[in-house]
């Protein structure tokens, strides 16, 4: 089951779907609410929400065990559901991911993200800066396009609140679930260094994969690399 971030619905992974292995893999990519197809469905608009309805996902499916792949704000929904059933999840890979603490934000950086919601030009600062400002104008303006296209503003805006500030940490510390952690070498603040205090921290089977190609979006900025630090992943628990 792969998971979406703040900016996308489930075309986040649409670069990846033509080298998945579909003979061996079965992939499920829901739309969170308040994105794609489930822009409209009203919630509260939280990662502990989000983390009950990928269970009630799996039950729909008969998935009684699955494996997770969540990217930035999708990893820290993927954590809820470790947290809520961590014997359901075999293995877990957070691409870009937050951690179980959030991502708070002060000052400048914080009116930058809150305006985001409303304002396309804040989406666009945010994508090309945490891709290391090294991508074309016509790609930024199509992650800003599907965006504002995919997803609710209200909806994007209270997410925000969820994913950023909020701290259940202690919930997922010391689960045994094999954990990877895929990031991009170009993204300025989920850093492997970061990932070392908090994610590979508090997952004690953990281990750190880092793209020196990619910056914040590894599915569209190196998309091979990702499947392959994936599906490696997954297969070696098969």
């Amino acid at each position: 089951m792969a998971v979406h971030g703040w900016f996308s619905d489930r075309a986040a992974f649409a670069a990846v779907l033509p080298h998945i292995d579909r003979r061996t893999f079965t992939y499920a990519l829901p739309d969170l609410r308040g994105y794609g197809e489930a822009r409209d469905i009203p919630g509260e608009y939280t990662t502990e929400e989000a983390g009950r309805d990928l269970l009630a996902l799996a039950d729909d499916l008969g998935w009684q065990r699955f494996s997770l792949v969540g990217h930035s704000m999708g990893g820290s929904v993927a954590q809820r559901v470790v947290a809520a059933a961590p014997d359901r999840v075999v293995r877990l890979i957070g691409v870009a991911p937050v951690p179980a603490s959030g991502m708070p934000m002060d000052g400048e950086q914080w009116e930058l993200f809150t305006s985001a919601a409303e304002h396309p030009e804040s989406r666009r600062a945010i994508i090309d800066h945490t891709t290391g400002g090294r991508h074309p104008d016509a790609w930024l303006d199509l992650m800003v396009r599907h965006s504002l296209e995919h997803s609710d503003a209200k909806a994007l805006r209270a997410w925000l609140d969820s994913w950023a500030l909020e701290d259940f940490h202690e919930d997922i510390a010391g689960a045994r679930v094999p954990v990877r952690v895929v990031i991009g070498a170009h993204d300025p603040a989920l850093t492997a260094e970061l990932m070392r205090r908090t994610w590979l921290r508090w997952y004690p089977r953990a281990d750190l994969v880092e793209l020196p190609c990619a910056g914040h979006y590894p599915a569209d900025e190196t998309p091979l690399e990702l499947v392959r630090a994936v599906e490696d992943f997954i297969t070696a628990g098969a």
